[in-house]
């Protein structure tokens, strides 16, 4: 590419004495290889079977054998911020990235905004001359600029890519996502009964938009970014993927984790002198559980086994078509993840995740009554921590710690045009942040020191490009510090200095040893040039050693914007507020899509829904509203002319109907939460025309489906996806008139005077 200047043109007042000039094109060079980037969600660096996992993912494999395992690669060890330091090359709390986005607090290093400073991989491509797309999970964009109202700087076409489907959160369900195409919401292509799945949509729309693209310019390279929701949970896939793995985990999360690290040693995929770390006291031994619990947690690693095949079977799909094309030897495929397995399935499981950010555990007896669930349509399940554990073999602990199981991933490589020992395994100390310049050094594109004349940040990633070639490529990383949520680390020459703090999530603190207090926090020592698994702590032997990697962890903290450090649940009262607060009240009509938290008055503290309706004759039915789904949400709906109201939570269903049905004409339909207080319970009523025909305690805590970004926001006169209850199928549309509906917040204990009081309110909007 060529930043050559053309001579002066000469323009007069005639063309005939005029010099024409084709406006100019950024062209990359004729050698640009094409790139994929495939990112995996909560893959630990044991799930893979290149990295020695118990069940079968072929053609990643295949992609291992005629390319490069990366055994050293690291990440950040939670989903924001990894994709954060991937996609701009700095180190996330410097952009703004220090924990994911529903926990973005008003402080540099976590605002949850990438700064126009750090432009993406994706904007340097495009100025360059390639077409950009990004497809599946995002999770860079602030939840409360979901909506449709935005902003959309933050979306993935504010960052620099031309054309995006997928879903913009941390979580989605597999079978009824949310999703969004360019700058748009829509609904999937089919239905969960249709057969419909998120990674063969996702994968069917990476290999349509790449067709277009190379149809229309096949001399055009590209960079596509292709970020599964698998494995993240919950863990859906067709039945008929699991049950080859009937079976294949009834030994046990020990015994499995020695068969796994045997096939680490023997693949190479970990040095041979590798120690495996033992079980940690807060992993109950296999052999201690009740016979129904090791029937349950077996199933949740079958489902979880079966999920992974049926996501690699997918990727396979993409590679073929690049092979199809004919461009598969000058395109880099990358595989990585995102972080180490999750944990946050709890001690015991789940079938319920979303509500586990709440706190929140369902009976065991539940998960057993609902076994033949896992992996469908009425689970929204995660294995317990045992798993996570074996998922990370050889490695300790796992997503959000700084310790090798949250921060090691596996990380595979093929370029035919370039590597030249296909299969072998690169033992360079690498992390997310040197894929950006590694890309783009491969790509012949540079940094600019401005974009759109914003002065650009120092990027922190060092290309490994050479390593691609050369197995004895010099190392190019020999400081990177650690943090997420308090855990904290720093590599520097070899050795690896890590805290024992533990978080104050998912009733961690309960299980896990360590220290809950920044100024207790004792640092563990390693020398990874020798101990590949963190086994062997040296911190007593080398005192001097851990208080000059400390003084260095603290310096870069500064440098970095890590500080305040992060403390759960304190950090939560400095939650970065959107673009407005909610709204105390609005007004919605039916018809468009799903109206996001950012648009919607807080109801967990209360609220009254009124609807202003039309009831024809021969009756009337179908959804008035309906906020997230049957895993997690509520809504209002009239069944066989009885209007209905349910509240849905983990294993609780609390639905309130009418015994009458409603006649013919104009009617106002009002639903009133109010929140559980000193004087009581929580209640709701359900009200005709002012009259309460209905009212029940509502079980439970009102749940807020968009806390994990899991559910649908709410949508008017219709419902899609899975229902609130197994009363209706969506879209169960309403069959009558509705003119509009009116949504406020507001509860007390006192439930009558509120409701009253309410009511008088909302009649006067």
């Amino acid at each position: 590419m060529s930043d050559q200047l053309p001579p002066p043109q000469r323009i007069s007042d005639r063309v005939a004495g005029s010099d024409g000039r084709p406006v100019p094109y950024r062209v990359p060079g004729p050698d640009a290889p094409n790139i994929v980037v495939i990112v995996l969600d909560d893959v630990g660096f044991a799930q893979l079977g290149c990295f020695g996992a118990g069940f079968d993912t072929p053609r990643i494999d295949a992609l291992a054998a005629e390319g490069l395992r990366y055994q050293r690669f690291h990440v950040t060890s939670v989903c924001s911020s990894t994709r954060a330091a991937l996609l701009t090359g700095r180190n996330h709390h410097a952009v703004g990235m220090g924990v994911t986005e529903e926990a973005a607090m008003g402080f540099p290093g976590y605002t949850g905004r990438i700064p126009r400073s750090a432009a993406s991989m994706a904007r340097l491509l495009r100025d360059e001359g390639y077409n950009t797309m990004a497809v599946g999970k995002w999770h860079l964009t602030p939840r409360t600029e979901y909506s449709s109202a935005g902003p959309f700087e933050r979306w993935p076409l504010g960052l620099g890519f031309e054309r995006y489907y997928g879903f913009l959160g941390a979580e989605t369900s597999q079978w009824a996502p949310e999703l969004v195409r360019d700058n748009t919401h829509v609904d999937p292509p089919k239905t969960p009964e249709e057969g419909y799945h998120l990674t063969e949509d996702l994968v069917d729309q990476a290999i349509r938009m790449i067709q277009d693209q190379q149809q229309a310019e096949s001399r055009k390279p590209f960079f596509c970014y292709l970020a599964t929701g698998a494995a993240h949970a919950p863990h859906h896939v067709p039945p008929e993927w699991v049950e080859p793995y009937r079976g294949r985990f009834d030994q046990g999360w020990e015994a499995y984790r020695d068969e796994v690290f045997a096939r680490q040693v023997a693949a190479g995929a970990v040095p041979a002198d590798t120690v495996l770390t033992p079980r940690p006291s807060w992993v109950p031994p296999w052999d201690s559980l009740t016979a129904d619990q090791r029937r349950l947690y077996a199933r949740y690693m079958e489902v979880f086994a079966g999920f992974m095949t049926h996501t690699d079977h997918h990727i396979g799909r993409l590679l073929d078509s690049l092979e199809e094309r004919g461009v598969a030897d000058n395109t880099i495929v990358m595989v990585l993840s995102d972080n180490g397995a999750s944990a946050e399935g709890g001690p015991t499981g789940t079938i319920n995740e979303a509500a586990g950010w709440l706190g929140l555990q369902e009976d065991e007896s539940v998960s057993l009554a609902a076994i033949d669930d896992l992996g469908g349509h009425d689970a929204f399940n995660h294995y317990p921590f045992g798993w996570a554990w074996a998922g990370n073999t050889p490695l300790r602990l796992w997503k959000r710690y700084a310790w090798l199981g949250g921060v090691r991933t596996p990380l595979v490589v093929r370029w035919p045009r370039r590597i030249a020992d296909p299969g072998a395994v690169r033992r360079q100390f690498t992390h997310v942040v040197d894929l950006f310049p590694t890309l783009l050094e491969a790509a012949g594109v540079g940094v600019p020191a401005s974009v759109d004349g914003v002065s650009q940040q120092p990027v922190d990633g060092a290309s490994f490009l050479a390593s691609l070639t050369d197995p004895d490529a010099e190392e190019h990383r020999t400081l990177q510090y650690f943090e997420m949520m308090g855990s904290r680390a720093i590599y520097a020459d070899g050795y690896k200095a890590v805290t024992d703090h533990v978080a104050n999530q998912f009733g961690e603190r309960e299980h896990l040893e360590g220290s809950f207090d920044f100024d207790t926090d004792r640092w563990s020592l390693f020398d990874l040039a020798a101990d590949f698994s963190e086994s062997t702590d040296l911190a007593d032997d080398h005192p001097g050693v851990v208080r000059r990697l400390e003084g260095l962890w603290w310096a870069e903290a500064g440098r970095n914007q890590v500080l305040p450090l992060f403390e759960f649940p304190d950090s939560l009262a400095h939650l970065h507020p959107g673009e407005y607060p909610p709204p105390r009240s609005a007004v919605y009509t039916p018809g468009g899509g799903p109206i996001q938290e950012p648009q919607l008055p807080t109801t967990g503290g209360g609220f009254v829904l009124s609807a202003d309706i039309e009831v024809p004759e021969g009756g009337v039915e179908g959804v008035v509203t309906a906020a997230g789904d049957r895993h997690g949400g509520w809504g209002l709906y009239v069944l066989e002319g009885r209007p209905v109201a349910v509240f849905a939570l983990l294993d609780i269903k609390t639905r309130i109907a009418a015994d009458h049905v409603l006649a013919p004409g104009s009617h106002v339909l009002e639903l009133a939460y109010v929140a559980a207080g000193a004087d009581g319970p929580a209640h709701a009523v359900v009200r005709v025309d002012g009259e309460e025909v209905a009212r029940e305690p509502v079980l439970g805590l009102m749940f807020l489906p968009n806390l994990s970004s899991a559910a649908a926001g709410m949508l008017v006169g219709r419902d899609r996806g899975f229902a609130l209850s197994h009363d209706y199928t969506p879209p169960f549309a309403f069959t009558g008139t509705l003119h509009r509906v009116r949504l406020r917040s507001g509860g007390s204990a006192d439930h009558d005077d509120t409701v009253a009081r309410l009511n008088a309110a909302v009649a006067g909007d």
